[in-house]
Order: C-alpha cells, then sequence, then structure tokens
C-alpha cells in the first residue's frame, strides 16, 4: 500500500507540491466555488480533453489559497496508469483509509475525482462519503459521459448534487490564452480553429491534427466501442462523420438510414439511433430538438446536431463543403450553453428560428447569419423573428464589420460581441 500512497503523494498539493493548473478558467471556477461549502457534490461533465481536470485542480488551489490545509485535499485521476489499480469503490475506499492513516487530517476533507465513471461502482464511494456526518467530506467528481447521473447515483442523490457542463476555451478565453484583441479577424481565427486547452500548446497544423484524431479515437474506441460492445466500429465512425459534416443542418435518423443504404451499407432506424445517442452520450456532438414557438412544446423527429468543438471540422475533415456560416451557427450555439441556456431549434409555421433559448426567466431569440450584406438577405433573416408575436428580446448575429441600429426591435450583434450580450 505504500506504493499506492507514493503514487497519491506524487499528484497531490501536499509539501509544497503544485500539480499543473493550466489557464485560470475563472467564469468555471467562480460559477463553482460558489457552491462551496456544503453537502452538495459538484459534478463536473464534459468531453475528454476539455479541461475538467485543470478545472478540478484550480478548484483545489483556490480551496488552498482561501486557507484549507493542502493535506485535508485528496486528488486522483483515473485517467493516469499509476491509478489502474482502483478498480471499483472498494479500491478507493481503502486508499482513501490509507491517506487518512497516513496523514491524519483533522476537519473537512475535500475529494477531487477525476474521470470517477472508470471506477466500477463509485456511486456506492460517493453517497457514502457525501452523507458522512462523522467524517466530513466535501466531493467534487467529473466524467465524460452524459449518463454518469441518470442512474442510480441520480436517485440516491436527489437533489443533493450541482451539475456543471465544460465547454472548450469560449472566444473571450481563447483571446485571452493568445493575447489577441477581440476583432472580426480574431474570432475568424478562432473559428478556423479549435478551442481544446491543449491544442494551444501545440506548435503546427499536423500536430493538431493528429492530437484531434487522437481524442477523436480514444472516445469512440474506449467510452463506446468498448463500453457497449459495438458490433460495427466502422459505422459508429462514419455515423460521426456525417453528423460533423452535416452539423448545423436540420436532419433525421430516417435521413441517414438512406444515406448510408444509398452508399451500399446495410444498417438500421434502431441501430442508428442507438449509435448516436452513444456519441451525443460523450458530448462530441450535442442534438437540439425543435421548438413549436406558437405551441411552445418540444417536436419530435428531425432535430439540428452541433459538434462540441470546431477542430473535429477542420482538422480533420476540412475537405468537405461547410461554409463559415455554419460554422459561425455551431459557435452561436456553443456560445449560449456555455452562458447556461437550454437551447432548442424554433419553429413557427414554416419559417425556422435558428435557436431558442432559455435560462431562469429569460428567454431570447437568435438568429445567425453570415453577414447581412444587402438588404433583401437581411431581410430574409429578420423575417423569421419578426413573425414572432410576443415581446421576449430577439437578436441577429453576424460577422458584419458594424452593428445595425435596432430593427422592429430587434438587435444586431457583431458574433464577437456575443457573450457579453447573453
Amino acid at each position: 500500500m505504500d506504493e499506492k500512497f507514493n503514487f497519491l503523494a506524487k499528484y497531490n498539493f501536499w509539501d509544497g507540491n503544485v500539480p499543473a493548473l493550466g489557464f485560470a478558467r475563472k467564469n468555471y471556477t467562480d460559477r463553482i466555488f460558489s457552491y462551496v461549502g456544503n453537502k452538495l457534490v459538484k459534478v463536473l461533465v464534459g468531453q475528454r480533453r476539455a479541461g475538467k481536470s485543470y478545472i478540478l485542480r484550480q478548484l483545489a488551489q483556490r480551496l488552498i489559497d482561501s486557507g484549507i490545509n493542502p493535506q485535508n485535499i485528496f486528488y486522483i485521476n483515473k485517467e493516469f496508469t499509476d491509478f489502474d489499480f482502483i478498480v471499483d469503490y472498494k479500491d478507493l475506499g481503502a486508499l482513501l483509509k490509507t491517506y487518512n492513516s497516513k496523514l491524519k487530517p483533522t476537519g473537512k476533507k475535500y475529494l477531487f475525482i477525476d474521470e470517477i465513471q472508470n471506477i466500477t461502482g463509485w456511486e456506492h464511494f460517493v453517497n457514502s462519503h457525501s452523507q458522512d456526518f462523522v467524517e466530513p467530506y466535501e466531493i467534487f467528481i467529473s466524467g465524460s459521459n452524459s449518463k454518469m447521473l441518470s442512474g442510480e447515483l441520480a436517485t440516491l442523490l436527489s437533489g443533493r448534487y450541482v451539475n456543471f457542463e465544460i465547454f472548450p476555451f469560449s472566444f473571450v478565453e481563447y483571446t485571452e490564452v493568445t493575447s489577441l484583441e477581440i476583432s472580426k479577424e480574431s474570432y475568424i481565427q478562432y473559428m478556423e480553429g479549435g478551442a481544446l486547452p491543449e491544442l494551444f500548446v501545440l506548435p503546427n497544423e499536423e500536430t493538431k491534427r493528429n492530437y484531434t484524431a487522437a481524442i477523436k479515437d480514444t472516445v469512440l474506441l474506449r467510452d463506446i466501442i468498448q463500453r457497449h460492445s459495438i458490433k460495427d466500429p466502422r459505422l459508429l465512425e462514419d455515423i460521426f462523420v456525417y453528423l460533423v459534416n452535416n452539423a448545423s443542418n436540420l436532419i433525421s435518423i430516417t435521413n441517414i438510414v438512406n444515406f448510408f443504404k444509398s452508399n451500399k451499407r446495410n444498417t438500421s432506424y434502431d441501430t442508428i439511433s442507438n449509435y448516436i445517442g452513444y456519441i451525443t452520450d460523450t458530448f462530441l456532438v450535442h442534438k437540439v430538438d425543435r421548438y413549436n414557438i406558437k405551441g411552445k412544446e418540444t417536436i419530435s423527429g428531425n432535430a439540428k446536431y452541433y459538434i462540441n468543438d470546431l477542430s473535429f471540422k477542420n482538422f480533420l475533415y476540412p475537405g468537405f463543403g461547410y461554409g463559415i456560416g455554419y460554422r459561425l451557427e455551431n459557435i452561436v450555439y456553443l456560445e449560449l450553453r456555455r452562458a447556461g441556456y437550454q437551447v432548442y431549434v424554433g419553429t413557427l409555421g414554416s419559417k425556422e428560428v435558428d435557436f431558442v433559448a432559455t435560462k431562469n426567466d429569460r428567454l431570447i431569440y437568435v438568429q445567425s447569419a453570415y453577414l447581412l450584406s444587402d438588404e433583401q438577405t437581411a431581410q430574409r433573416e429578420y423575417a423569421p423573428l419578426e413573425t414572432i408575436r410576443d415581446s421576449y428580446e430577439k437578436f441577429v448575429v453576424s460577422l458584419d464589420d458594424i452593428a445595425l441600429p435596432p430593427n422592429r426591435g430587434i438587435r444586431h450583434i457583431r458574433a464577437w460581441d456575443l457573450a457579453a450580450a447573453l
């Protein structure tokens, strides 16, 4: 057990050791830290390599900066091979016992467990220790699967956890990392690259392409193929490629089935539906349902899919037709989600509104357009919003150099200024 404890010591904040903290993502740490000081389990979810590990370590460092003894911090990352000996929740419990025995920390302990879904039965550990009144613990966990809270833990911890979805860098974070000014030029650079944190320490396009491909392969293999015993891995990857190259388009599962059948690939509606579900569970792609603005209800059937980071398009499949307007729409979707909105595709009769976004008591309608280059184009983009008869906020977001004045209550926002408007 001494060797296992040494592994724990290697990655923790004890004796002046400070693990890599990365770029400070205050937008997330401020929000999460506001929940510190209670028994709520803090759950960080999101795609692999989106920055969850750095944020967990930044939270641990922030606790230390606020006066918490570093030895009261217990941090493990189940992605590290040094922790392969932790197979199930009993192994994790045994390591925690050794930690308590060796360090004898007094008062509340703070447990940070990264990629916890790789520990069998982890929910038993979390439920037990988060509610322990004899030895108080405060627990922070992360995972790369959206279904990690849909099972037993959600039942056991009903109302006793808070969930945070972590996305790749926003445009504002991108400008801070790159020391660029917020402008149209830097925004277009952002659109043409990727926002996964590790991309910013890689030297050239080739290494970025290889890195992005490795993430895609790891997620498909470890999080889907192995976990769900996928019988047709090639079909799974081809579906992912299809979703990437049709992002921002309204599509149906029947469309996808017919596409593969036209290419002599035998498959079924259920198989396609299941495979898409597995992909969206890993946060590589987001499904956005349609919303009937007049009837105020969601509509089943066709949906839109947006990729979690444009690096998958820009570095892996750049040869397929995918205009700048589609990329802009994808980024606008991600910006809305980062700001905490629930997002739908709006329909009103035969017209479509790109986004209906709700957050607490606020509802906004957002139309995304590449450029409002002439009066006819502007009329086309404003028309769906003009048909909406309620008084909620309405935005048109574009890459135009100059923000146009409000038109019938509809605000025009330059894309690089969107975050400030949300």
